[in-house]
C-alpha cells in the first residue's frame, strides 16, 4: 500500500495487477458521479452501498451490498479488496474501521479516516470549528433527551431554534421550532431521521442570515508537490426542512463576505486534511455550508466529499464538483473555473412506489440549454430526489427559471 498521506504515483488498468482500485462507501446519485470520474481517468471502482441496484452499482466496475455501519462487514470488504484508496460518500460508515486501517498503513481513506469520523456527527464537526478552531458559528448545545433539549432552549438557544440529529443528512430530522408546542414534534422527527441511532441531538439559536451558499473547496497538488486550496465560486441554493431544492452558481457576494468565506474553508478543510503525520495532506473536494449576512459569515457544515447543491456544476463548470474530487485524489491538477451561469433544480418522486416511469422527458429537453440526470434508484418515495434538472444562461435566474421549469416538466408516475 502507498503511503496514507499520497496519492497514488500512477494509474494502473482495471483488472490487472496494476490497477488504481477505488472503493466507494456510498454509491448514490453523488457517488454514481464521481465512479464516472474516476472511470474516465482510468481507475477501477468498487460501489458499495447499503441495498442493491443503487446509482452507482450500474456503472461501477463492481458492485457489493452491505450495512457500513457494521465494523465487522466493512473491515471485511476492504480486507477483501485491498483497494488503493477508500472513499467515504455518505455519513453512516464504521469510522473507527477506517481509522484503524488507515493507522496500520493497510488502505488510504480520502481525504483521511479522521475527516470521515469528525464530519459523520454534526458533534464533531461544530466542536473542532467552534471551539477548536475558533470559527463563528451559530450559539448550540447537545442534548440526550427531550427533558434536556427543552432545557437548553429555555437557558439561552431561545426561539426560533433548530434542531437535528448528531447523526443524519440531507436535511433528514431537521426542525425549526418557533415555540413551546414544537418541541416534542421536533425531538420525536428528530429521532425518526438519524442515520445511525443515537438519541442525541444539537440545537442551534437561529442566525438572522441574508442568505446561505456553497463554497465548494478543492484540496490539490501543486507542479512543486505542495497542496492548494482551490475555491469554486458560490453557489446559491434553497433547503425546504434542510433538504435541497435548487441551487445556482455563481451566487453574487460582496468582496469582505467571499473573502471570510473562503478564509473559514480554508481553516476547516486545512484542519481535516491532516494525515497521520500531522501534515494538511488530505486531498479533495469538500463541501462547505456558511449563512451570509451583509460581511458577517458563520460557519455552518462541511461535507468532505461532493455535495447535493453541488450538482450545478454538471452545467456551470469546466471540471464538476465530481471530477474536481476524482482529479484532486489522484493527486492531478484541477481546473475551479466557472463556464457559464447556471441552476440546478431537484425532480422528486412524488409518489411510494417501486420502478417508476418518467413522463415529459422530451418536453423538459426541448428548452435550449437544459439537460436531465435521471439517477435510476429502484424505489420511489414522496420526497425522494430522483433526479435533477440543470439549466444554463448567461443571467442566474433565468437559469434558475429555466431548471424549475424543466423539472416540472418531469413526471414520474407508477407503471
Amino acid at each position: 500500500m502507498p503511503p496514507t498521506s499520497s496519492p497514488p504515483a500512477t494509474i494502473g488498468t482495471p483488472h490487472t495487477p496494476q490497477a488504481t482500485r477505488v472503493l466507494l462507501l456510498g454509491s448514490g446519485e453523488l457517488g454514481r458521479e464521481v465512479i464516472i470520474s474516476l472511470q474516465r481517468l482510468g481507475c477501477e471502482v468498487i460501489a458499495a452501498d447499503r441495498y442493491e441496484h443503487a446509482p452507482g452499482h450500474a456503472v461501477a466496475h463492481h458492485a457489493r451490498t452491505l450495512t457500513m455501519s457494521d465494523p465487522a462487514a466493512l473491515k471485511a470488504l476492504i480486507e477483501a479488496e485491498r483497494p488503493t484508496l477508500v472513499v467515504p460518500e455518505i455519513e453512516a460508515i464504521a469510522t473507527p474501521v477506517l481509522q484503524e486501517l488507515e493507522a496500520a498503513g493497510r488502505v488510504r481513506v480520502v481525504p483521511t479516516a479522521r475527516a470521515a469520523r469528525l464530519t459523520m456527527d454534526r458533534e464533531g464537526i461544530r466542536r473542532l470549528a467552534a471551539e477548536t478552531l475558533g470559527l463563528p458559528t451559530s450559539p448550540y448545545r447537545f442534548c440526550d433527551s427531550l427533558a434536556e433539549l427543552q432545557a437548553a432552549i429555555d437557558g439561552g438557544i431561545g426561539y426560533p431554534c433548530i434542531v437535528k440529529p448528531v447523526m443524519s443528512s440531507s436535511g433528514k430530522g431537521q426542525s425549526k421550532l418557533d415555540g413551546p408546542a414544537d418541541v416534542q414534534p421536533a425531538w420525536d422527527h428528530a429521532m425518526a431521521g438519524g442515520r445511525v441511532s443515537h438519541g442525541r441531538v444539537i440545537v442551534e439559536g437561529f442566525i438572522d442570515f441574508d442568505y446561505e451558499i456553497t463554497l465548494l473547496t478543492v484540496r490539490a497538488r501543486d507542479a512543486q508537490g505542495g497542496v492548494q486550496a482551490h475555491f469554486c465560486e458560490p453557489i446559491g441554493h434553497v433547503q425546504v426542512k434542510g433538504d435541497y431544492v435548487e441551487s445556482w452558481q455563481p451566487h453574487a457576494m460582496q468582496p469582505l463576505a467571499l473573502q471570510r468565506a473562503q478564509a473559514i474553508a480554508r481553516s476547516i478543510t486545512d484542519d481535516l486534511g491532516r494525515g497521520l503525520d500531522g501534515q494538511p495532506d488530505g486531498l479533495g473536494l469538500y463541501g462547505v455550508e456558511l449563512f451570509v449576512k451583509g460581511d458577517s459569515v458563520w460557519f455552518s457544515e462541511v461535507s468532505p466529499r461532493p455535495h447535493d447543491t453541488g450538482m450545478v456544476t454538471m452545467a456551470t463548470q469546466w471540471q464538476s464538483e465530481f471530477e474536481l474530487h476524482a482529479r484532486a485524489i489522484l493527486g492531478l491538477p484541477v481546473d475551479t473555473t466557472l463556464a457559464t451561469p447556471g441552476a440546478s433544480a431537484v425532480i422528486y418522486g412524488g409518489v411510494d412506489a417501486p420502478g417508476l416511469v418518467y413522463e415529459g422527458v422530451a418536453e423538459a429537453l426541448a428548452e435550449p440549454g437544459t439537460d436531465i440526470r435521471l439517477f435510476g434508484k429502484p424505489e420511489a418515495f414522496v420526497k425522494r430526489r430522483m433526479g435533477v434538472a440543470l439549466a444554463r444562461d448567461a443571467d442566474v435566474q433565468a437559469a434558475r427559471e429555466k431548471a424549475q421549469r424543466a423539472a416540472g416538466r418531469v413526471r414520474p408516475r407508477k407503471p
